[in-house]
């Protein structure tokens, strides 16, 4: 294979599992070397690493907590110091909480804006100083910015619909400098977070024109699309990927 990404520096948030995890080994087989974070699963995070390694490519493992704005822009400055530069940025670090507008605490909201949003925001604003022409801004977005068909779920949608916003408007002021900034947005992805049995699987199922969950690997290949050289003209867009859930 040939790697599209050799000689590239990413960053990745959230890297330690699921899609996250799924991104960094993706991102390394095409060559870049790959820095990501982690809150709370070092283990988990070092043997992601390991496995980056064995498998001949470079990843760095970070603990950091994108909720807290210094902690987040530390990790990416000491990366840049480390490595030089920083050419891809994938904020996928996110949080799911649920629950109807009478259950739903302004503490969980709070959350879900810190990390769905806020983390986005304060990300690409540590890593744009360490970006040359032809950088890379890649947010892991969801299919509910388009569409919420269960209750519990209006905060979550919001934080994914903010993010198309912010998409387009950071395309608008970095297309100058050459910087794409576009959103993936997956549809129910087989994690442990989000597994692909159960009687809310196949609620979901239900309503999507392919009827299974995808597996994070088919994210991590459209993240790499956005990534190489090939997307170099897709810039403010939200790039659905979701077996129809949306169709």
């Amino acid at each position: 294979m040939t790697q599209t990404l050799s000689g590239k520096v990413a960053f990745v948030t959230g890297g330690g599992r699921g899609i996250g995890a799924a991104i960094v080994r993706r991102l390394a087989r095409e060559g870049a070397t790959v820095a990501f974070t982690y809150q709370s699963s070092t283990a988990a995070a070092n043997e992601l690493a390991a496995e980056v390694a064995a498998a001949g490519g470079r990843s760095i493992a970070l603990q950091a907590d994108v909720a807290d704005a210094a902690s987040l822009t530390r990790a990416i400055d000491s990366i840049a110091q480390q490595l030089g530069k920083i050419d891809i940025l994938v904020n996928n670090a996110g949080v799911l909480l649920l629950g109807t507008l009478d259950d739903f605490s302004l503490e969980d909201f709070d959350k879900t804006l810190a990390i769905n949003v806020r983390a986005a925001f304060v990300a690409a604003k540590a890593a744009v100083p360490h970006m040359g022409q032809g950088g890379r801004i890649i947010n892991i977005g969801s299919c509910n910015a388009e569409r919420m068909p269960f209750p519990g779920g209006s905060a979550y949608a919001m934080s994914k619909s903010a993010l198309q916003g912010l998409v387009q408007g950071l395309a608008r002021d970095l297309g100058h400098k050459g910087i794409t900034v576009n959103n993936v947005q997956p549809g129910p992805t087989n994690t442990d977070m989000n597994p692909e049995v159960g009687d809310f699987a196949e609620a979901m199922h239900g309503i999507m024109a392919l009827q299974r969950h995808a597996h994070p690997d088919e994210i991590a290949a459209m993240v790499a699309y956005v990534a190489g050289p090939e997307a170099g003209f897709v810039t403010g867009a939200s790039l659905t990927i979701d077996g129809g859930f949306n169709a």
